[in-house]
C-alpha cells in the first residue's frame, strides 16, 4: 500500500493493465482448459477478494468465476473453523487401572465366569463399568472366554474327585486289594 502512494494515476493504471494482459494471453494458449490453483493460490485469492462486491469481481479480469473466490472463502472459513472446534484429544478416556485390575483378577480367581457375570458381579460391587469393556479388557489381555478357559478335563475331574475325599487302599488275606472312600 505504501509503494502506490508516491504513484501517478497512470503508473498505476498501467501496472492494473499489464496483469490483465497476461491474463488474457494466458486464457489465449489454454484455449478453453481450466487452470490449476494449489491451496495456498486459492486461500491467497480468497482472502485478497472476498470483501470486494460480487459487481467488482464480474468487472475484474479473473481467471476464476467470481462465485469461485466466493466458495474457496468459505472453504477456507469451513477449514479453519473445523480445525479450532476439534477435540484435543479424540476417543473415550481409557478405563480406571483399579477397575482394569478388578476386572482380570475376577477373571483369574473364577475361570467358569464369562464377562456378563463378571459385569454383574463388578455392578454388584458398586463398580459401573459397561458389559464390553469387561469385553475389551478381557480381550486386551489375551483371557479367552470360559469354555475355552475353564474346561474340566476327565483327569481333573478325577483328581479333584480324590482330593475331595480320602481313598483307603488295605490288602485283604487273602491278597486282594480292596479301595473304599470315606467322607
Amino acid at each position: 500500500m505504501l509503494r502506490l502512494l508516491p504513484m501517478s494515476d497512470r503508473e498505476k493504471d498501467a501496472e492494473i493493465l499489464a496483469p490483465r494482459h497476461q491474463i488474457a494471453v494466458l486464457e489465449r494458449q489454454l484455449s478453453g482448459q481450466r487452470v490449476r490453483f494449489q491451496a495456498s493460490d486459492r486461500a491467497l485469492l480468497a482472502a485478497l477478494l472476498h470483501r470486494l462486491p460480487a459487481q467488482v469481481l464480474r468487472r475484474m479480469r479473473l481467471l476464476v468465476r467470481p462465485d469461485t473466490v466466493f466458495r474457496w472463502h468459505r472453504d477456507l472459513v469451513a477449514r479453519r473453523h473445523a480445525a479450532r472446534s476439534r477435540p484435543k484429544n479424540g476417543g473415550r478416556p481409557r478405563t480406571v487401572h483399579s477397575v482394569r485390575a478388578l476386572v482380570l483378577r475376577l477373571a483369574a480367581e473364577n475361570p467358569s465366569w464369562g464377562y456378563r457375570r463378571l459385569h454383574g458381579e463388578l455392578l454388584v460391587l458398586g463398580v459401573k463399568v459397561a458389559a464390553s469393556t469387561v469385553w475389551e479388557i478381557l480381550k486386551e489381555a489375551e483371557i479367552p472366554p470360559p469354555p475355552e478357559r475353564a474346561s474340566t478335563t476327565w483327569a481333573d475331574f478325577l483328581r479333584s474327585q480324590a482330593d475331595a475325599c480320602g481313598f483307603f487302599e488295605t490288602v485283604t488275606l487273602s491278597g486282594a486289594r480292596r479301595c473304599t472312600c470315606s467322607r
